[in-house]
């Protein structure tokens, strides 16, 4: 038997189309951070979802304290944004899970509706089934991974379609979210200044309009070159912010 353990916060624009594709799992736990939409209201609904409210502490924490929650050992660690195929259910259902095996899969981004195959978004690939007696996520603020140390790695053929921004208002909320947690994590580890921050930001443009080929995309591959330059800069700028300041965030 497998749990899913999302992380939730604000996501009724998007829950109930990932929910609908949960039902047949077991349990779902949904973790919130305080959510003030109507996330709830939509998660009650679902016979197999069971919800925790706890502070936010850093993503690979929660995902650790929402494993620990769940009753199976077998966890699917997915995001509110992310709706799974029946493709890929059918495969981690027909597949003999082995504890000593950790899974991915594919990533498919979407923007405006829109399939993005530039600007880095393509060829996305990740891991989030495993069995929680072998391994765990990193303690990380951002960009948490499982831990890969004496485990297979194993990935399925079918996808998980990524609806992670649909407004600027996702852009820029993850972007201040994003690169405070990135400062945060790195104060004191890494160096930076204004320079590098410019550097990183415009260097970032560059990367994803041209060398990842976003102009492909049109308006959508523009915006979102626009939207990697910016989280670049503000993360070296806060970064340097904090290392100089020691400012609180």
């Amino acid at each position: 038997m497998i749990s899913v353990v999302m992380l939730c916060k604000n996501s009724s624009d998007t829950l109930k189309m990932v929910l609908d594709e949960l039902v047949t799992f077991d349990e779902v736990i949904l973790l919130d951070t305080g959510s003030t939409d109507n996330s709830l209201d939509i998660a009650r609904n679902y016979k197999n979802v069971k919800i925790f409210s706890k502070k936010f502490d850093g993503f690979g924490h929660l995902r650790n304290a929402g494993a620990k929650l769940s009753k199976n050992d077998w966890i699917l660690a997915l995001d509110t944004d992310e709706v799974v195929s029946l493709g890929l259910k059918n495969e981690i259902f027909s597949k003999k899970l082995d504890p000593n095996h950790i899974y991915g899969f594919s990533f498919l981004n979407f923007y405006n509706n829109k399939l993005i195959q530039c600007c880095g978004w393509q060829n996305e690939k990740h891991l989030r089934l495993y069995n929680k007696n072998k391994t765990s996520f990193s303690k990380s603020f951002v960009h948490e991974k499982l831990l890969e140390k004496d485990v297979k790695i194993e990935y399925f053929k079918n996808p998980v379609s990524h609806f992670s921004y649909r407004k600027t208002d996702d852009f820029l909320q993850k972007m201040n979210q994003y690169t405070t947690l990135f400062a945060k994590q790195n104060k004191n580890k890494k160096k930076s200044s204004l320079t590098k921050a410019i550097f990183h930001g415009l260097f970032a443009f560059f990367k994803s309009y041209i060398l990842k080929k976003g102009f492909l995309a049109k308006k959508e591959g523009f915006i979102i070159s626009v939207y990697n330059a910016n989280v670049a800069f503000y993360k070296y700028l806060k970064l340097y912010e904090i290392n100089s300041k020691d400012i609180c965030f």
